[in-house]
């Protein structure tokens, strides 16, 4: 739904082709009255933003190297078992299984 907040227009340019796949799921997703093609610009327009904000939530360690050390400290596996295990697990994904 839109916000009750002022809107403003923004005029675009697209390839024919993706123009009419737009307006069709729009219609389709919004209804065929005025104001779906900006309910549907606005939810695309906003997805796009938000895969390309950062998480404020996330804090990178100035050493991630050492922030990483002793995490697998109670595994009792070697790394090489662990390897073997990982490409193992791999395959079984890949045949399906």
């Amino acid at each position: 739904m839109l916000e009750a907040s002022i809107m403003k227009p923004l005029r675009v340019y697209l390839p024919e082709e993706l123009e009419k796949k737009f307006r069709k799921f729009s219609m389709e997703s919004y209804g065929y009255s005025r104001g779906s093609l900006s309910r549907a610009a606005v939810e695309a327009i906003r997805s796009w933003i938000s895969t390309r904000q950062i998480s404020p939530e996330v804090a990178v360690p100035d050493e991630p190297v050492k922030a990483l050390r002793g995490l697998l400290r109670h595994v009792k596996k070697s790394s090489v078992e662990l390897q073997h295990e990982a490409s193992q697990i791999r395959a079984e994904i890949a045949k399906g299984e």
